[in-house]
């Protein structure tokens, strides 16, 4: 799709990657997080395509934003950046696919807020994870004040920005950002093969994301009409 980000279909059966490919750290550029919104809006219409991992290799899966552009930024263009960084990480998690992300490595800053803007993530036993950017005199701009919260709780996501330290394998699993903890050099086949587990899944997992994502920004008697609506979608 991109020089720095490319999408692999039929890795396994309805299973599709996106593989992160900027050496050396995956610095995520404002155009790599454009090609990554092109491959969400072809995989949003791709019906073969059931499940999706996200990785950056063996090495590392992302250790941030491209900090180089930054020197540029005034307040209105940072704005837009965050705006389309968010956008992006957006239209990843409203695929209606069941999508995965592979840690290896750092998942820092904007690497971490890709990572959550997936479904599930499973991390190498190396692999750390943090929004630092409070060190650098700034906050977390693409969703990572608001997703981390929801995953790990007010408190710890308030500790990690807050500090912007990193956290192992082992904290980021207690803390329930990711699902499971594997060897480093089998991680990718892991993940590849849970993602094959919801490939062969009923259609139904289309609704049950889509009742799962919508509810929760609304009151509870607002959350079950949609919750009602997905089920009778799977009747359609």
């Amino acid at each position: 799709m991109g020089e720095n980000i490319h999408l692999e279909k039929h890795v396994a059966d309805g299973v599709a990657v996106i593989r992160l490919d900027r050496p050396k750290v995956n610095a995520l550029s404002s155009d790599m997080m454009r090609d990554l919104h092109a491959i969400c809006d072809e995989l949003t219409v791709d019906d073969t395509t059931r499940a999706v991992v996200v990785t950056g290799g063996r090495k590392n899966f992302a250790a941030g934003a491209d900090i180089s552009e930054f020197p540029s930024f005034t307040a209105e263009t940072a704005q837009q950046f965050s705006n389309m960084f968010n956008d992006s990480l957006l239209a990843l998690e409203n695929l209606p696919q069941v999508t995965i992300s592979a840690i290896n490595g750092f998942a820092l800053g904007g690497g971490l807020e890709v990572a959550v803007a997936t479904d599930f993530r499973m991390i190498a036993e190396d692999g750390r994870m943090g929004v630092p950017e409070i060190q650098l005199g700034l906050i977390p701009g693409g969703g990572g004040t608001q997703r981390l919260a929801r995953l790990a709780g007010v408190t710890m996501a308030k500790d990690m920005v807050y500090s912007g330290r990193h956290v192992g394998a082992e904290e980021a699993l207690a803390n329930k950002i990711v699902s499971s903890i594997h060897d480093p050099d089998e991680l990718q086949d892991a993940a590849i093969a849970k993602a094959a587990e919801y490939a062969t899944g009923p259609a139904a997992l289309r609704m049950a994301k889509r009742a799962v994502l919508d509810g929760l920004a609304l009151p509870l008697d607002e959350a079950v009409k949609v919750e009602a609506e997905q089920f009778g979608a799977c009747f359609a």
